[in-house]
């Protein structure tokens, strides 16, 4: 065992000491002992903790994996979320203003993966231990909406049904207006009778909607989400934010740095989070490559009253960015891609030369990298928000706002 200070925390949560040596569950000051392994400390022990340190609020914290910093206090992790954001940019010479962290409460997350597997007396529903195969319950769980563990029984009798004792189900619990919608991966191949036992257990259970391996098995009723005054029933596995208040959060923030533009392009819209609040204003083109995502939403602003005109187009934007004469048409783009970022789209809009530009990203190291060819080009980064729907992990979403200079 041997002596170590923790620096700082890296960009998945763990401290990091001298070396560099990786240290879960560690806070930046404190002094820990621990074996070296490699790179990695284990057997840790705090000998001097930091005034951040507080206690893990879950039972389940030091096994489950969902979690990476329930140690520390909430005013430290928004805080370190938000330096995270600031290092990303100024590493691209950008120091524009980052708002305080926007936090989703505990107990929050509307959406989730869970592990269903069968064992010799029945079934576990929970998630993976950290870096392991090994599987962990969470009847505690702090981080899920409780509307999603009142079907960790269900998930039971769904394992029990069409789960083999090799492989574990990949259980997706998305809770919507109407119940609760289950998508379900890695289950026995559909045949008549288990066709038939997922149906019953379907209407027995009050599920909304079940999903096995990509085929809607059963639907009560379309399983409905609001966005603004819109009401869309997103396709099975469709992306989702993953709470409401993150949700409403990002709406609030897109409409604000959209201001009072009268056409606006979504790019990368998804079943319409952003393209459906923001018709209460303007007129919206949505571009999407999942086309069900599509219908989806027109579907939403068909039924939908007050709404301004929605347009939709099913593409591909990283095969087929828009086109500077496509994009100027707008006045507004709001650009929401994954975690890759979008580099061809973004080198689209720097020629388009559109006012204003609110960019949605989960990942502030390509978001950095985009917005440095964005204020190259012209683009003035205005201020960025950094909002955790992740609560006690180390991911990190924000909302930013350009202008042309």
């Amino acid at each position: 065992m041997s002596e170590h200070k923790i620096i700082r925390l890296g960009h998945h949560g763990d401290g990091i000491a001298d070396g560099p040596l990786y240290a879960p569950m560690t806070l930046p000051g404190e002094i820990v002992t621990g074996t070296v392994n490699g790179t990695d400390l284990s057997d840790i022990r705090i000998v001097t903790p930091s005034s951040d340190r507080v206690a893990a609020p879950c039972s389940h914290y030091k096994s489950c994996g969902g979690c990476q910093l329930q140690h520390a206090s909430d005013t430290f992790v928004a805080e370190w979320k938000a330096d995270v954001v600031s290092h990303a940019l100024a590493a691209h010479g950008l120091d524009p203003e980052v708002r305080p962290t926007l936090t989703s409460p505990a107990q929050s997350r509307q959406r989730a993966t869970l592990t269903v597997k069968r064992t010799k007396n029945g079934a576990m529903v929970g998630f993976h231990s950290r870096a392991s195969d090994t599987m962990i319950e969470v009847p505690n769980c702090q981080l899920i909406d409780p509307k999603i563990k009142e079907v960790f029984d269900t998930l039971r009798e769904l394992a029990m049904i069409g789960a083999s004792r090799k492989a574990p189900l990949a259980a997706t619990v998305t809770v919507s207006m109407d119940g609760m919608d289950v998508s379900v991966q890695g289950g026995k191949p559909l045949d008549g009778p288990l066709r038939g036992a997922l149906a019953q257990l379907c209407d027995s259970t009050g599920l909304v909607r079940l999903t096995w391996e990509d085929e809607v098995i059963a639907m009560r009723t379309p399983p409905r989400q609001a966005f603004g005054s819109a009401f869309v029933a997103p396709p099975p596995g469709s992306f989702l934010q993953a709470t409401r208040h993150g949700s409403k959060a990002l709406q609030a923030l897109i409409k604000e740095s959209v201001g009072d533009a009268r056409r606006v392009v979504d790019l990368f819209a998804g079943c319409g989070t952003f393209s459906l609040p923001l018709a209460e204003h303007a007129e919206v083109h949505a571009v999407e490559s999942d086309k069900p995502m599509m219908d989806a939403l027109y579907r939403g602003w068909r039924y939908a009253t007050g709404l301004k005109p929605v347009t939709i187009e099913a593409r591909d934007l990283f095969r087929r960015p828009l086109l500077p004469d496509e994009l100027q048409r707008f006045d507004a783009i709001v650009l929401d891609p994954p975690r890759a970022g979008a580099v061809d789209q973004v080198a689209e809009i720097t020629r388009a030369k559109v006012p204003t530009l609110s960019y949605v990203s989960c990942n502030p190291v390509t978001f950095a990298r985009d917005a440095a060819v964005l204020t190259e080009s012209g683009y003035v980064l205005k201020w960025v928000q950094p909002v955790d729907q992740f609560r006690w992990s180390s991911h990190i979403e924000l909302a930013a706002h350009f202008v042309r200079a």
